[in-house]
């Protein structure tokens, strides 16, 4: 059966980056991002505008690919988080997280009894069709499930103790862009109420030996963060890769044609 190798990679103390994927509906973007070589693709459903049959997709050449698929659901709902799991998803995403007592139940959905509530629906083709019993299938995907809880607003940051304390927990991932909106200081994601802020979430997740996240926009700001200690790191989404490199080959080729025009005939 699968193992999910960012989890593994977590558990040792190393780092894990990956990257979102929000927009193009191609099950080729995660194979790029395995060649690549990131850890995870974070397929986003809240803002990303897949359906679960895209996403089930996207999962399936994740995993031949060897990089781990986890799923952002669009809010926490049972049936959300179930059908991403049974699509195959190594990890779940809980966003715009506030309450303890709704993430306490949402923590049991991504875990078969003892440990939690979620019903089994396991299909040959999540374990590869290997001869598996219900047991040694249940024990592996409760061990090889990630899950990620988003912080993102004032009232998540302020209840940080009282969640992080939750069983279950692998990470806590900030998510910036919207902190910086609650923190009123829009898009500053560098501003020093938001390093605070983040700083603090960091020194909660060391007492409670929860993996501190976040997931920047750029390149640079995630590489500053995994200096500053983070270790479940995403950088941007497949949009922007595709973007910024199309304006640096631009750039280049204009560079080298303005050479060109320039050289007497």
């Amino acid at each position: 059966m699968r193992a999910n190798h960012t989890k593994d990679r977590l558990a040792k103390g190393e780092v894990a980056i990956g990257c979102a994927i929000q927009h193009y509906r191609s099950a080729d973007i995660p194979r790029t991002f395995a060649a690549a070589g990131f850890d995870y693709a974070f397929l986003d459903m809240e803002h990303g505008p897949f359906d679960l049959e895209t996403v089930q997709d996207m999962i399936a050449a994740a995993v031949r690919s060897g990089i781990t698929p986890v799923v952002r659901v669009g809010e926490m709902l049972y049936s959300l988080v179930a059908r991403a799991l049974d699509a195959g998803a190594q990890g779940i995403i809980f966003p715009r997280v506030e309450s303890p007592e709704a993430l306490r139940e949402a923590l049991n959905w991504t875990k078969f009894p003892p440990q939690g509530k979620r019903g089994f629906g396991v299909l040959p083709p999540h374990i590869d069709y290997e001869p598996r019993s219900m047991p040694a299938i249940t024990r592996h995907l409760n061990e090889n499930t990630l899950v990620v809880v988003q912080f993102e607003t004032r009232a998540a940051m302020d209840r940080r103790e009282e969640l992080l304390a939750l069983p279950g927990i692998d990470v806590a991932m900030v998510g910036p862009a919207d902190l910086s909106i609650a923190l009123g200081v829009s898009g500053e994601v560098d501003h020093p109420i938001m390093i605070e802020s983040i700083t603090a979430l960091m020194e909660s997740c060391r007492r409670h030996n929860v993996v501190p996240g976040i997931h920047c926009r750029t390149t640079a700001q995630a590489a500053a963060w995994i200096e500053r200690g983070m270790r479940f790191v995403g950088a941007g989404g497949e949009h922007n890769l595709l973007l910024e490199r199309a304006r640096e080959s631009v750039v280049e080729l204009r560079q080298a044609s303005a050479k060109t025009a320039a050289r007497p005939s």
